[in-house]
């Protein structure tokens, strides 16, 4: 699957528009239009316009999110940079946050209006994006600071001198990944001189030493309107929208100067390639790139299919070769779809008691026997069928397409994203075998061994086609259907939701809407056993959903994931003690067949032993990677230290990772059919449905298909309570992690209080001051953005339905050498939080921004679904959530102050971090080190 994460365009495509001339709409009143803006063309409803001054837009209205979404993509990625710039592109990411004379705190300025917010860097390109709850208001906020940081950034020394720490401390978290480190090697190593070999994170000489002065040059020269482009979808007036881009981005003059193009061309590789990587770490990789053309290149679908053909589970060829037969504990791989000739990337996790060169001969013998072994009509057929089953599941979410619309305009035109799904359709056995012949072969490969050879090949790559003349005439189909409008507010929801009970005990909530795409999104959770039948059964109650997917009376594996991928549905399985869950995604025509084939998943599981082993390895592999992963084993003490369940076979027990892989290990078929003969049944648990449907249909195919299985004498369900820990241990603890450059922080107490307590929404918003709203938080003002210790840090609040537990804690990365001075600065924020309060103007912030928020997490039908699922088990609705709400919105800074010096002791915290701690570089003083 396309790893499409980068694309931006530069000059390369200004100087030669990717566009054909502009052209009128058909019909022409059918298009919003705006004096002044530019029309220029319209594809499957999505129009693109453009100002004067060179920006250019698209629009895209849906109606049936009650959200709307506003892109700025710079055309500026890691390939646009020169000699000392590495890196420099992803550091203005993060300075253009740091505001303008208009805008001063920028992620102040989106968390009080409840936005979800991110920024990325790649390739190709630069993107920043908001998801805002829809109103006239938030469009023009949203546009007005796009434009505002797009010239107006302050990018100050100061502010250099905090992120630049921030970025190394991200760089150094990519450091402790061997898998990430070990592709970026291969990747410098296959370039020799395009800039796609060097890191979108940079240099780390270079990220330290950037000259201010160096890196303002940088951002005055690309972040100008005739290289970027807004893209603005959701709901919203697509008019207002022009005169919001038209009045504050057409008010950026047209710079003078011309952007250089990029031309440098990689020639073709003449000789596989070897990368050794010794670090440590507990699990071998191995991987394999191969060259292969640009994005838009006609063969670009084909060598997707490629891909998926050799790396599906399980139909793969990789995974049937090296999975099935224990060499590799997984396979993946994965596309870049760039601006420039790109690669087709293999990677494997290395199986235990396997030589990793063995291993790695093993999967060079799949990927290079292609040419020999032809694909049949059939792997193509499944491999087509399930990326357009993908792409057809995130089309519907005009969120995750305004994103997507980025990459694709910087490979250099968004049309790509219609014209590549029609590519995509009509690829043959035939077009997949010519792109494996072309491109899998000995001398255009990197890996992990060298092997010789005395006639090297020359591997050509097409050169980039000309996009103008390809789409010129190019039109799309008919716009997908639209939805409704959505009022996300609790009482609006509860007003349309249907509850009941079917006969078997299965609790139903019913929330039919028209979405875009006829999309429906369900959850069903299936609850078992108590605490005395689920000792000892942790490891199999884990592996239970995954097993139940893998196999029927009827279908194999491979069936089931064929018929989804003919659905064009996903069913994901999953669980833990005494929980069986699967989300279900689905369209209006195909959700029968879907919930007809989850209940054939129910009725007639064969619970493959194979398969268990297969997953066994895979469970295991990935507990493996994590044992000496500093993310891991701070907040695994953490929970260790806190638990009140010692006893190894309680369901509640925190084992260790060495412990998980032998619970896991220990996993024999006979548990995992016990837990399916004499556990679980049809009479307790939930189902939530919310998307385009008939409820009646519904509740007719919930009782015929998920009815009628399991134990009838199963015993009874009880839900495994939790109490907190009256001996937790406060203080702290120091793992040592060798050669891992990123050190990791965790520290938590318990509170004696349940969701329900009166206390717990000032408790809340007391959180979200501190630290759990993200960059804007006491927490992210302080160590982050004043003293640049953390690329992440935060605050958290986990609270239990209806025990009396709730789990307080704080989390940060850094590097091992300012431990020291990170704990005292987490603990002096704390310490004054509790001691000096929060102001009123803080909490009037942070309650409109904890409202919104809560809004634009509900335009989500998914996590609507998993709500209202939750609200079921715990005999709730969504007068709860109003309730909450209306507590929240009436909070006064003395209440919240008040709950916090009652409940909180910042003397009861315990403190793990996991880190490399060797000081033999300096003296580790409280400061860093000397």
């Amino acid at each position: 699957m396309s790893l499409s994460a980068a694309a931006a365009l530069a000059a390369a495509s200004l100087a030669a528009p990717a566009v054909a001339a502009p052209q009128p709409a058909s019909p022409q009143n059918e298009v919003p239009m705006v004096e002044g803006v530019q029309y220029v063309a319209t594809v499957e409803g999505i129009s693109e316009y453009r100002l004067p001054n060179g920006l250019k837009i698209l629009l895209f209205p849906d109606v049936s999110r009650p959200t709307v979404t506003v892109n700025c993509t710079v055309f500026v990625g890691s390939r646009h940079e020169g000699y000392g710039e590495t890196g420099m592109a992803h550091l203005l990411e993060h300075m253009v946050f740091k505001g303008t004379p208009t805008f001063e705190d920028v992620p102040k300025e989106l968390k009080d209006r409840g936005a979800v917010f991110n920024g990325s860097t790649w390739l190709d390109r630069t993107n920043y994006y908001e998801t805002l709850p829809a109103s006239e208001e938030n469009l023009e906020f949203a546009i007005h600071l796009e434009a505002d940081r797009l010239v107006n950034s302050y990018v100050k020394q100061e502010d250099l001198d905090s992120e630049m720490t921030v970025v190394r401390n991200e760089f150094e978290r990519g450091e402790n990944s061997p898998s990430r480190v070990l592709m970026q090697r291969m990747l410098a190593t296959a370039f020799e001189w395009h800039n796609y070999g060097k890191s979108t994170i940079g240099n780390r000489a270079d990220i330290e030493r950037v000259p201010i002065q160096n890196l303002r040059a940088f951002y005055e020269k690309f972040y100008q309107p005739d290289n970027a482009m807004l893209i603005v979808a959701g709901s919203f007036d697509p008019v207002k929208a022009l005169q919001y881009a038209k009045e504050h981005f057409g008010a950026i003059e047209k710079p003078t100067r011309v952007l250089p193009t990029t031309y440098t061309e990689e020639p073709p590789q003449d000789g596989e390639r070897t990368v050794i990587l010794r670090r440590v770490g507990d699990v071998a990789q191995i991987g394999a790139v191969y060259h292969v053309p640009a994005g838009p290149d006609p063969s670009f679908a084909a060598v997707d299919v490629l891909e998926s053909i050799l790396t599906d589970n399980p139909s793969g060829r990789l995974y049937k070769r090296l999975v099935e037969t224990k060499r590799a504990a997984s396979v993946s791989g994965g596309t870049f779809a760039l601006h420039d000739p790109g690669v087709l990337l293999f990677t494997a996790e290395v199986a235990a008691a396997n030589d990793p060169k063995d291993v790695l001969r093993a999967m060079l013998d799949v990927t290079e026997s292609v040419p020999a072994e032809p694909v049949t009509e059939e792997e193509v057929a499944r491999a087509r069928a399930r990326l357009l089953a993908r792409r057809e599941r995130a089309a519907n979410d005009t969120s995750r397409i305004a994103v997507q619309l980025s990459e694709w305009s910087a490979q250099g035109d968004w049309r790509l994203y219609f014209l590549y799904r029609d590519r995509l359709e009509e690829v043959t056995a035939e077009d997949v075998q010519e792109v494996a012949a072309r491109y899998l072969q000995s001398d255009n490969r990197t890996a992990g061994l060298f092997l010789p050879t005395e006639e090297p090949q020359r591997i050509e790559i097409p050169a980039r086609p000309n996009l103008a003349e390809m789409l010129k005439d190019y039109k799309g189909r008919d716009v997908a259907a639209a939805g409704e409008a959505f009022d996300p507010a609790p009482e609006a929801i509860e007003a349309r939701v249907i509850r009941t009970v079917l006969p078997s005990g299965l609790k139903v909530a019913l929330l039919p809407k028209q979405t875009r795409g006829e999309t429906v999104d369900a959850r069903l959770s299936l609850r078992y056993g108590n605490e005395e039948t689920l000792q000892g059964l942790s490891g199999a109650t884990n592996l239970l959903g995954p097993l139940l997917m893998r196999g029927t009376e009827e279908l194999t594996k491979q069936q089931i994931q064929d018929r989804l991928d003919e659905l064009q549905a996903a069913i994901r399985a999953g669980g833990s003690d005494g929980t069986l869950t699967f989300t279900i995604t689905a369209k209006r025509e195909t959700l029968p067949a879907v919930m007809d084939l989850l209940g054939e998943v129910l009725e007639s599981p064969t619970l493959p032993a194979e398969e268990l082993a297969l997953l066994k390895q895979a469970t295991v592999a990935r507990i493996e990677a994590g044992k000496s992963e500093p993310q891991t084993l701070a907040p695994t003490a953490v929970r260790r230290a806190l638990s009140n369940y010692p006893d190894p076979a309680d369901p509640r027990y925190v084992p260790t990772p060495e412990e998980q892989v032998e619970m896991i290990s220990a996993v024999t078929p006979e548990q995992v059919a016990a837990i399916y003969n004499t556990l679980l049944t049809d009479a307790t648990g939930e189902l939530a449905v919310v998307g385009s449907f008939e409820p009646d249909a519904v509740l007719e195919l919930a009782e015929e298909h998920l009815t009628g299985f399991g134990a009838a004498d199963a015993p009874s369900f009880a839900r495994l309570p939790q109490v907190p820990n009256p001996d937790a241990p406060a203080g702290d603890t120091n793992i040592v992690t060798p050669d891992k450059k990123n050190a990791v922080y965790y520290a938590a107490l318990q509170l004696p209080i349940s969701e329900e307590h009166p206390d717990y929404p000032a408790l809340m918003i007391g959180n979200y001051i501190l630290g759990s709203s993200g960059l804007s938080s006491r927490l992210g003002d302080r160590v982050r953005q004043q003293e640049g210790l953390s690329y992440g840090v935060g605050s958290q609040l986990s609270p239990r339905a209806k025990d009396d537990l709730t789990t307080f804690g704080l989390f940060a990365i850094t590097n091992p050498a300012n431990v020291p001075k990170l704990k005292s600065v987490i603990r002096e924020e704390v310490d004054r939080l509790i001691a000096e309060g929060v102001t009123a103007e803080e909490v009037a912030a942070a309650k409109t921004s904890y409202l919104q928020k809560q809004r634009v997490s509900r335009a989500s039908d998914s996590t609507l679904a998993a709500t209202l699922g939750s609200q079921l088990y715990h005999d709730r609705t969504m007068a709860f959530t109003a309730e909450q709400e209306a507590q929240v919105a009436a909070l006064t800074a003395e209440q919240v102050n008040e709950a916090l010096e009652k409940h909180v002791d910042p003397a009861k915290l315990y403190v793990a971090v996991a880190g490399d701690f060797d000081t033999s570089a300096g003296e580790v003083t409280e400061d860093g080190v000397e």
